[in-house]
């Protein structure tokens, strides 16, 4: 048996769906449904059951050992403004589960962020030693978060600490596809504009605040979930395999690139409208990022990544535009 935690949201209904696949029935989600319309993302596939967060570690001490945690629940808006929030449902738990999975001798993979790597001004070297993470600024909480979980793995593997069977951090880069519908504001850009594109109106997109930089020139490694699956499912199949890397596409695309993607998946003329960033957003706004792919291809991952024409083409035609939901 495999949990996920976070198990009805975006990356992690994609990953069990995957799971599903393979061995139905195998798949033990924790996550707390609401009354959104999360439990769709999981309706298609047999599972063993939901686990309400706050039961999370009682659930495990009375039932069977899960062969492996792939820990991908979280508070994952970087707008959200209630620290308190952000520590109590991010890095607590992820801490709580390292101690019981190091106990037990589990397998444990937990999604950590781009966003650790703020404004890029250092780089996007998925370094996980102390030194290499004591570099990084965030711009938000929500990358906070994930950086602060990340630097006590690190100094946890620097002082001998027990640890799980198998422990590896994923700096999740900008994921896109089936499944994200509930996130609202947080959703892709694809998602949020598909609509509007398929009709043919005009699709909006921040103007750029910096000269260097064209409106719609803002660019981001778009990495299409599936990718993020197979690298988790990998990993899942490599248990000698352990550390911090990142996963996305290897390329930074502009969102305007994005925008021509998303228009010519529909077959529509592109007709793009710029207008100016809130200013909630201005000073915390990433303007590039990349993800170099090579520690995760120095560990053995060799699967090609999903272009972006291709993987705007795959979302719109097999989800977007018939069955949203994997």
């Amino acid at each position: 048996m495999i949990l996920v935690t976070g198990g009805a949201g975006f990356i992690g209904s994609n990953l069990v769906a995957a799971l599903a696949e393979r061995q139905p029935g195998r798949v033990v989600v924790c996550d707390t449904l609401g009354r959104d319309e999360r439990w769709r993302n999981l309706a298609k596939h047999e599972i063993a059951g939901v686990v309400p967060p706050n039961d999370l570690l009682p659930w495990l001490n009375r039932n069977p050992r899960p062969r492996a945690i792939v820990h991908l629940g979280a508070i994952s808006s970087t707008t959200e403004t209630d620290v308190d929030l952000i520590y109590r449902s991010n890095v607590q738990p992820s801490m709580d589960l390292w101690s019981w999975c190091a106990r037990h001798e589990v397998r444990l993979i937990y999604a950590s962020s781009a966003a650790t790597y703020g404004d890029g001004s250092q780089g996007f070297d998925d370094d996980g030693s102390i030194e290499g993470l004591a570099r990084l600024r965030p711009l938000n909480a929500y990358g906070w978060s994930k950086h602060l979980f990340d630097r006590r793995v690190a100094r946890w593997n620097r002082d001998g600490e027990r640890r799980p069977a198998q422990c590896v951090g994923l700096k999740f880069f900008n994921v896109y596809g089936p499944n994200e519908y509930h996130k609202g504001e947080m959703q892709s850009v694809v998602a949020k504009r598909y609509a509007d594109a398929a009709a043919g109106r005009e699709v909006v997109l921040f103007k750029s605040d910096r000269p260097d930089v064209p409106d719609g020139g803002q660019s981001r490694d778009f990495v299409y979930v599936r990718d993020a699956v197979d690298v988790m499912l990998w990993l899942l199949d490599n248990p000698q395999v352990n550390g911090l890397f990142n996963v996305g596409s290897g390329q930074a695309r502009s969102f305007q690139d994005l925008m021509l993607a998303l228009f010519a998946a529909v077959g529509r003329n592109a007709n793009i409208r710029y207008v100016d960033m809130p200013a909630n957003l201005k000073g915390k706004y990433q303007y590039f990022t990349e993800a170099p792919l090579a520690r995760l291809r120095a560990a053995g991952y060799a699967k090609p990544m999903t272009g972006l024409e291709d993987g705007v083409g795959d979302y719109v035609r097999r989800y977007l535009a018939a069955d949203p939901y994997r």
